[in-house]
């Protein structure tokens, strides 16, 4: 029902994000070829596939991690690829938001948990230590990391904590658009449960348009609200996830679908 609602009032909203034919490529290889999407406000996006998809290659396109050789990308109307590079580390300041697969690619390690919360806060303009502090111990708990750990640094945390840790740095500015590569990736089981009901919480609460990279079907059928199945660069299914879960049409699709049930 959740998931229903969001679709119909994207619907009724212009693309936050359109990509128009997004390239890549490596020499001869195909990183990700004419791949096309619009993300709609309060949508969320999964991208699937193996290793060598191309899945990880187009996040990072997105995100203006790398430069695509091809197509077009906007963002609210605004062309990002014509954008200074002062201006997309604004963008990537403020609007958007990236998650790495490890936490520690995504934080400060020298710095206390409070301070990586505060770092983004200050980036985007507040400068009331007491207020940032407060804020910093606020998202802390919305993570489900005891206040008085503000002062510890993320190498005394947990893989799991660090991952909720740098979850609490991106999205205490509160962005529009969050781009998440394999979240859950590298972690225990258990841990991986309890950091997915945390990440669909905030999703619904905050109202966020996540676009997320994985391999593992589980997470996207609980998080995302379309799919994209990618196999050598290109897109070889999209639609809404349970559609295409359920009723796979490709036989790539349908290889990945029947390979996670006989686990």
């Amino acid at each position: 029902m959740v998931m229903m609602e969001r679709q119909l009032s994207a619907q009724a909203a212009a693309p936050l994000l359109s990509v128009q034919g997004l390239s890549r490529y490596y020499g001869a290889r195909i990183g990700c070829k004419d791949v096309s999407f619009d993300l709609y406000p309060g949508e969320v996006m999964g991208i699937v596939g193996e290793s060598g998809s191309g899945k990880s290659t187009l996040l990072s396109c997105l995100a203006g991690h790398q430069r695509p050789d091809a197509g077009g990308l906007s963002y609210n109307g605004v062309d990002v690829l014509a954008l200074s590079e002062a201006e997309r580390r604004r963008l990537l300041r403020s609007d958007w938001a990236y998650v790495h697969q490890n936490p520690r690619d995504g934080l400060r390690m020298g710095v206390s948990a409070g301070g990586n919360v505060g770092e983004r806060l200050m980036a985007v303009g507040a400068r009331h230590y007491g207020q940032i502090r407060d804020t910093a111990t606020d998202w802390l708990g919305r993570v489900e990391i005891a206040a008085e750990r503000i002062d510890d640094r993320p190498s005394a945390f947990s893989g799991g904590m660090q991952q909720r840790l740098q979850i609490a740095r991106n999205l205490v500015t509160a962005p529009k658009l969050v781009f998440m590569d394999e979240p859950t990736g590298g972690l225990d089981v258990s841990v991986q449960a309890r950091l997915l009901d945390l990440l669909r919480g905030l999703v619904r609460d905050l109202g966020l348009s996540v676009v997320i990279v994985t391999h593992d079907l589980a997470v996207v059928r609980l998080l995302a609200d379309r799919l994209m199945v990618m196999k050598s660069g290109h897109v070889v299914e999209a639609g809404l996830t349970d559609q295409v879960l359920d009723d796979p049409q490709h036989a790539y699709t349908q290889l990945l679908v029947s390979s996670v049930l006989q686990v």
